[in-house]
């Protein structure tokens, strides 16, 4: 195995407004070629246990969703399409029962990533021949190869 590239960089960082109010800012970048785009892109990013409210924002691209989930202290944005070479920064405005502390900013975090790349493959392994040994009638092979890089564990601390 060589050097590969990841198909996603995550950028999080947490700014104190004031001391009851912080704002998050995950500023994702897409590194993979502009032919390709992630499908059904989920970035989830838990929150403080003493957060009042939470209002998360959504990217400037179309079909960019953001919600944040109280009873599992969440907030998960979702993206339809992501297209390669394009950025997308999320946001998300953050009120505390109590004033921020180093505890509390620990909380925040770590951002996780769910996706999907159709047709591209991270590794740049490919299938040059196939050959089946084995003929069945009930299976009629196809003469193409399909490739889809899919996300297991994408964690950004």
């Amino acid at each position: 195995t060589g050097e590969f590239r990841t198909p996603f960089r995550v950028f999080p960082s947490v700014e104190e407004l004031s001391p009851y109010k912080l704002e998050v800012v995950v500023m994702i970048r897409a590194d993979v070629p502009e032919a390709n785009y992630g499908a059904n892109v989920s970035v989830t990013l838990p929150m403080p246990r003493n957060a009042a409210t939470v209002h998360p924002e959504g990217g400037a691209q179309t079909g960019t969703t953001g919600e944040y989930r109280a009873n599992e202290r969440k907030v998960v944005w979702t993206i339809r399409k992501f297209v390669g070479g394009t950025e997308q920064t999320l946001r998300a405005r953050i009120t505390l029962r109590e004033p921020c502390t180093a505890s509390v900013r620990k909380e925040i975090g770590p951002v996780s990533m769910r996706f999907e790349i159709p047709m591209y493959n991270v590794s740049g392994l490919q299938v040059k021949y196939l050959r089946i040994s084995e003929t069945h009638r009930s299976y009629n092979p196809y003469r193409w190869v399909r490739y889809v890089t899919t996300s297991n564990s994408y964690v950004t601390r």
